[in-house]
């Protein structure tokens, strides 16, 4: 009998902490899903008002549950007007061109000074280090207006004595990266110095190491940089903002700034502009996080 009562309390104790496990579980589902729709809720009414063609309807929409119930007028027109009105298809090359160059001259550049930084021993290197950290922490802000007064000045090839709207000014600034740089000597001061040892003894020279055996053992950071690097630069808005007068330099993010200006305003477009904008952006980082998770995990980037 007592071995009985026994055996039903620790039954019931199991029961009860089973029972508990699973309405912690609901409850972390539940804050999971509530966060999920908040988070989400802007995006929805984002693409749902670039499908409605009518704009008195989106304007009562906005302050109900409707603003995110495609029903109505639902057509593309938004997305037709969006192209007549601006020259959407050249701000989004644009944005790609100034992204690609920095992502890929930066990956070189970068990787070159950390590797210079993280094998070769020469006076004043542990200065240099200390100068990257000091600019990691400096805001971009705080030097955009120096910068904007020293490119303007700058000539260029053609005769050219400015460097404001044009391509390479929002190119060129951003090649080398303090921060690109931190996380490349990082990961290059783990790779085991052995390797470069018995390429030096069979008379390997450091550019042909860096080649042949740096860069197949630093697939991870690069992956990593060049995502993080991507990510940053798809939604400049100050320096383009400060450098480019006419939209035939214009990134995106200018670009919508002007389209939301000009008149007429019309919420339906606009909504379809930055539906373009970021629907693209999304769906890269949907196909590419799980390579940017474990590349960051590998290069010990924390959140």
């Amino acid at each position: 009998m007592h071995v009985n009562l026994q055996t039903r309390r620790t039954s019931y104790r199991a029961l009860l902490a089973s029972s508990r496990r699973t309405i912690w579980q609901m409850l972390d589902y539940l804050v999971m899903i509530l966060l999920a729709l908040f988070f989400l809720f802007p995006l929805v009414f984002m693409i749902v008002s670039s499908l409605k063609a009518n704009e008195t309807q989106i304007l009562q929409d906005m302050s109900t549950i409707r603003s995110v119930i495609p029903y109505g007028d639902i057509s593309l027109q938004n997305y037709s007007d969006v192209f007549q009105r601006a020259p959407f298809a050249l701000y989004l090359l644009n944005t790609l061109f100034i992204v690609a160059s920095i992502v890929m001259s930066g990956l070189i550049v970068n990787s070159l000074i950390a590797y210079a930084l993280a094998r070769i021993s020469f006076k004043g290197r542990k200065i240099v280090l200390v100068l990257i950290v000091i600019l990691i922490v400096i805001p971009f802000e705080s030097v955009a207006v120096p910068l904007l007064l020293l490119v303007n000045q700058i000539p260029w090839f053609g005769g050219v004595s400015t460097w404001v709207d044009s391509y390479q000014v929002q190119i060129i600034p951003f090649i080398a990266d303090a921060f690109s740089i931190f996380l490349f000597y990082q990961f290059f001061m783990d790779i085991p110095r052995d390797f470069e040892e018995v390429a030096r003894v069979d008379g390997a020279s450091r550019l042909r190491m860096y080649w042949q055996i740096i860069l197949p053992l630093s697939r991870p950071v690069f992956a990593t940089v060049a995502i993080w690097q991507s990510l940053t630069h798809l939604d400049d808005f100050l320096w383009p903002l400060l450098v480019t007068r006419g939209y035939t330099y214009r990134p995106l993010m200018i670009g919508m700034r002007a389209f939301f200006n000009q008149a007429p305003q019309h919420w339906g477009d606009i909504m379809a502009f930055a539906s373009m904008s970021t629907i693209p952006i999304l769906i890269a980082f949907i196909l590419l996080h799980r390579w940017f998770l474990c590349s960051a995990i590998s290069t010990g980037i924390k959140g």
